[in-house]
């Protein structure tokens, strides 16, 4: 098969390089198409939070709300009193707006601040189900409004609707300047690698190729499923990595090929032959991982396993048609570099003083990963927190403000809502009943519902979403009232999130495993390969997320990588990080075994094979490992905290994998299991034998092409 791939890409190359300047072309056209395909996720809606919401929303008059932050000179000054006044006639004009209220229009004395210097006024918008994008420009034309409006004030606005705004302008920049930064920071790094800048443009090629591709398959996939905006993310981060490693891959292979003797076509050839079946099992280990957020049963993970498992294979397509086109082309300008074996370098060195301290060395580097894990012992999590956003974002500054100096208002309560008439008797018996329970600060019933139902507001001590507030939200979800209440709000979100990860998570970790293990198996034909792979990627991940506390939630590092830490993690983080992370390593998990595997197949000793796979791959992997982290990192010097989290916390599971896993683990616990690293029974050695694939020694396979 991938002989026949390599024939059509060489005799063809022309029309496969049109081809792909036509998928470029039409995936840059089509781009604006799909950011107005794409619609935010509000989350499982099986869930009791997601419930009341949908009933709190149905039974309101109005839609997401804005705050309007008056700061600096005294509250009851009568400039200032008249400047409001007339600033929230403007804005109760607006024909998307559904009410005001402000400091002089209300008794309710949590307006003003502690210090009388500053005051708000809360604006209800329309509800529109048909455009809930619709509250963006409602924000815009509310700033524009409320901007200088009071003489001597700052005048900013935040709230529910300006955070919406905010976050999704912060990651749209977060991630065009991520892409920007890395960009030209990889070329460089590839034409050091390769010395030579025509080599270095082919990854470079197929990572534009694959994101482009890879948004022409999800504006496809809109017109089927809704797709959150989080999978365009997804596209830009697999689209420069994994392409950029596929890519490294095969133009090293085809090198080597050159310099064993090949011509151009015999190369090419070869290349797809070998490579192209690293590739094509790398791409399948990492789909399976990512194809593990699906059963989180959320419609963000399914967002995200859809883009990066479109990615993945559309940059496994572009590794093994675009770039034999090129290489078919090119391919005599190309630098040949001799395949190295174990007495040939570094790495070959390296192999051989961990095959005389295998034991040593495996317990040294099981150990370090393990301390290194610790910290996430004690994760806390949030979801959708304003104080994710960037400190020069105006809805974070007015929610920090809320905090510091309203009384009350700087907590969302939690929500009860009610299905009973608001003037049932039961209802104030029942507010009545919550004000004595622990943790509670204030309750208070919301007037102006619809229907049959009254919502409560019960404000719980600490932070809206600390772990009071999550208590809160079991106490009232164990203690029911006689009638249906449905507990809903930040906190509620945070914890049916936290329980459906819980309790969805054992099903993705045992599909991952699964096929984890059966895609190992039919490259390696062995049993302990593919198991031994599975601990130390868990261990390799332990190290991550154990970081990943270290710096964001403990705060270490914050003043150097430019962030403000409040004592939790995005609560979405632990398990989009594990899938990619595990993907990541089975990436380089597939190029390492690949070469070891060719080499036991052409010496059948298993120290000598480690020892010359670690010498043949540990350049590239580490190659790939320097490439994919200035791609991480990119992302990690964006202002967005969510981003940040993901970029550095991947940049990490890489550096982790590249050097302790790969180039220390790996050669120790093969050189500690000898010959039974190709055990397996017979049963299932008779299964590989009819349907694994095996390596074809790399001189045999060249001398056949030619």
């Amino acid at each position: 098969m991938y002989a026949a791939i390599a024939r059509f890409s060489i005799r063809h190359r022309r029309w496969v390089l049109t081809v792909w300047a036509l998928v470029f072309a039409l995936g840059i056209a089509l781009a604006a198409t799909l950011f107005g395909q794409l619609k935010e996720s509000g989350g499982n809606s099986a869930s009791e939070s997601a419930q009341g919401r949908a009933i709190l929303q149905e039974a309101s008059t109005s839609g997401p709300s804005a705050v309007v932050l008056v700061k600096g000179p005294a509250v009851d000054a009568p400039a200032t009193v008249t400047a409001v006044q007339q600033l929230t006639a403007k804005l109760a004009a607006m024909p998307f707006v559904t009410g005001t209220v402000n400091a002089y229009t209300s008794s309710d004395p949590h307006l003003r601040s502690n210090d009388g210097h500053e005051s708000v006024v809360l604006v209800s918008l329309e509800k529109d189900t048909d455009h809930p994008m619709a509250a963006h420009h409602d924000v815009e034309a509310i700033r524009e409004a409320a901007h200088g409006a009071v003489p001597g004030a700052d005048v900013q606005v935040g709230g529910d609707a300006a955070a919406g705004l905010d976050g999704m302008v912060a990651s749209t920049n977060d991630l065009m300047w991520a892409e920007l930064l890395s960009m030209p920071v990889l070329l460089v790094a590839l034409v050091f690698i390769f010395k030579g800048w025509r080599a270095a443009v082919l990854p470079v090629v197929a990572s534009l190729a694959t994101g482009a591709g890879a948004m022409l398959v999800l504006l496809g996939i809109t017109h089927v499923t809704d797709v959150a905006p989080q999978a365009l993310d997804v596209v830009q981060l697999l689209g420069l990595g994994l392409a950029v490693d596929y890519g490294l891959l095969m133009v090293n292979r085809f090198r080597e090929a050159r310099a064993a003797g090949g011509d151009v076509a015999a190369a090419t050839e070869h290349t797809v032959r070998t490579a192209g079946r690293t590739v094509t099992f790398s791409a399948l280990t990492v789909a399976a991982a990512l194809s593990g957020l699906l059963l989180l049963d959320d419609p963000t993970f399914t967002s995200l396993a859809l883009g990066g498992i479109s990615t993945t294979l559309i940059a496994m397509t572009a590794a093994l048609t675009l770039i034999p086109a090129f290489l078919a082309s090119w391919g005599a300008k190309l630098k040949a570099a001799a395949r190295q074996n174990a007495e040939d370098g570094r790495f070959g060195r390296l192999a051989r003083r961990v095959q005389r301290h295998p034991v040593l060395v495996a317990l040294g580097a099981t150990a370090i990963l393990a301390m290194t894990a610790l910290p996430f012992l004690h994760v806390n999590t949030s979801l959708g927190d304003p104080r994710t956003l960037p400190a020069t974002s105006e809805s974070r500054q007015v929610s920090d403000s809320m905090a510091a100096s309203f009384q009350q208002m700087g907590t969302e309560p939690v929500v009860v809502v009610a299905k009973v008439q608001p003037t049932d008797p039961r209802v104030v018996a029942y507010a009545e009943q919550l004000g004595h329970v622990k943790g509670v600060v204030s309750v208070a019933i919301e007037p102006g519902a619809r229907g049959e139902t009254t919502l409560i507001d019960v404000v719980p001590s600490g932070t809206t979403q600390g772990e009071p507030a999550q208590q809160l939200v079991r106490a009232l979800r164990a203690d029911r009232p006689s009638f249906t209440t449905y507990v809903t709000g930040e906190a509620a979100s945070l914890v049916d999130f936290s329980d459906q990860i819980a309790n969805r998570m054992p099903y993705a970790i045992a599909m991952i495993a699964v096929s984890t293990f059966l895609l190992l198996f039919l490259m390696t034909g062995s049993v302990l390969v593919p198991l031994k792979a599975l601990v130390m990627n868990t261990l390799s991940l332990g190290a991550t997320f154990g970081a990943l506390v270290w710096v964001f939630q403990d705060g270490h590092l914050a003043q150097l990588l430019g962030f403000t830490s409040f004592g939790a993690i995005e609560a979405w983080a632990p398990p989009t990080i594990a899938v990619f992370a595990f993907g990541l390593s089975m990436d380089y998990e597939v190029f390492l075994l690949s070469r070891i595997k060719e080499s036991h197949d052409e010496l059948r000793d298993t120290n000598e094979a480690v020892a010359h796979g670690l010498q043949r791959s540990g350049r590239i992997i580490t190659s790939a490992a320097l490439l994919v982290m200035i791609v991480f990192l990119g992302f990690a010097a964006g202002q967005t905290l969510g981003i940040k989290e993901f970029g550095l916390a991947l940049a990490i599971a890489v550096l982790v994998d590249a050097t302790l896993v790969r180039c220390l683990l790996v050669p120790a616990t093969m050189t500690l299991l000898g010959r039974a690293n190709w055990w397996a029974p017979a049963p299932l050695r008779w299964v590989h034998r009819r349907v694994g694939l095996s390596e074809t020694p790399a001189e045999v396979a060249i001398g056949a092409v030619m």
